[in-house]
């Protein structure tokens, strides 16, 4: 796939990847562990893009590169998730962050981004 995202426009998905994580359990009526799962990835998510070194990351200690490939490895696992522990909604919810983020990765230009100091 050609790498149409910069740093800064994947940036600016992840913060909306956060907002998502937070909300889903709300909006879409997620419970037990598919709604303590998505707050936890919302935190983590936020936590990890504050730390990346790219233009909207704030510590910039962890190589923009490294952030993909963490990314690349929760796609995996959010689609495992889907596919064996939820079903309804939550496998919904769980399969269709995992394409999103998967095709996040793999049109993102990983090495446009400074590397951390």
């Amino acid at each position: 796939m050609p790498k149409l995202l910069t740093p800064r426009t994947h940036g600016y998905l992840d913060y909306v990847t956060v907002v998502l994580f937070a909300l889903a359990p709300a909006v879409l009526g997620l419970t037990g562990l598919a709604a303590t799962l998505s707050y936890a990835l919302a935190a983590i998510h936020l936590a990890m893009t504050l730390a990346t070194a790219f233009p909207l990351g704030l510590a910039r200690l962890v190589p923009f590169p490294l952030h993909g490939l963490v990314e690349l490895a929760v796609a995996v696992m959010l689609a495992a998730l889907g596919v064996f522990l939820f079903d309804g909604t939550a496998r919904a919810f769980y399969l269709v962050m995992a394409a999103v983020i998967a095709v996040v990765w793999a049109t993102t230009d990983y090495e446009a981004a400074p590397v951390a100091a």
